[in-house]
């Protein structure tokens, strides 16, 4: 489910960017803008900041605009905005939902107060799973949060031209997803193998039993919204 609402995310705003006409920024991604309806299917809202981009010009000159700890900072340094802004924002939403932790907390040291430089400090000093949040690192594969960690260090990078545009996240993202569904079903055949086995076939250890999924709601909807 994690990986299914990134992914959706993602593909809404590679939409926004690569399939909408003219192209439009949404200029302030974050999880609060992230909301799920009822069968938890993720909707990108709240296009207050949003900018249309003409067809001709990949960037605009804006007042700076967005969420302290989401904002592209060479949005902020330069005042030039493109899709890439939103890509730096999207990342910043990935590693939230990695670590659990929020953007910016003033509850944390002053080092780490800002969670992308705290990401990319353990990214450098190959201590990532310190600050991963443990229930995600229960539910999918190290190799798997290894490259999703990857993806959103590529998003936060900080000159624009260096980050992948949202249709590259967003496939990156589906192809995580669907070897993580590949490797579920592959899990629930060898359970079934197991169960099956000839009553006289001898076997240790104790009965399998199936771990209750315990739901998860990571975006909560704002009035209004």
């Amino acid at each position: 489910m994690w990986l299914r609402i990134t992914a959706e995310t993602a593909e809404a705003l590679a939409y926004l960017h690569s399939a909408a006409s003219p192209p439009i920024i949404h200029r302030d991604i974050k999880c609060t803008n992230i909301l799920l309806d009822n069968n938890l299917r993720a909707k990108v809202s709240d296009f207050g900041a949003s900018r249309l981009v003409p067809l001709d010009q990949t960037q605009l000159t804006t007042l700076v605009q967005g969420t302290l700890g989401s904002l592209d900072p060479q949005y902020f340094l330069t005042s030039q905005l493109t899709d890439r802004s939103d890509v730096y924002s999207f990342g910043v939403v990935l590693v939230e939902l990695l670590t659990g932790e929020k953007a910016v907390s003033l509850e944390r040291p002053q080092e780490e107060r800002n969670l992308a430089m705290l990401f990319d400090a353990s990214m450098k000093k190959n201590c990532l799973f310190k600050i991963l949040d443990m229930q995600i690192v229960r539910d999918i594969k190290a190799d798997q949060l290894r490259e999703v960690a990857e993806l959103a260090r590529r998003c936060l990078k900080l000159g624009g031209d260096e980050r992948p545009c949202m249709k590259e996240v967003a496939m990156e993202l589906q192809r995580l997803r669907s070897y993580q569904k590949h490797a579920w079903a592959e899990e629930r055949i060898k359970s079934t193998d197991f169960l099956l086995r000839e009553p006289s076939e001898p076997h240790m250890g104790n009965s399998i039993g199936c771990e209750s999924m315990k739901e998860r709601v990571f975006f909560e909807p704002e009035q209004g919204r």
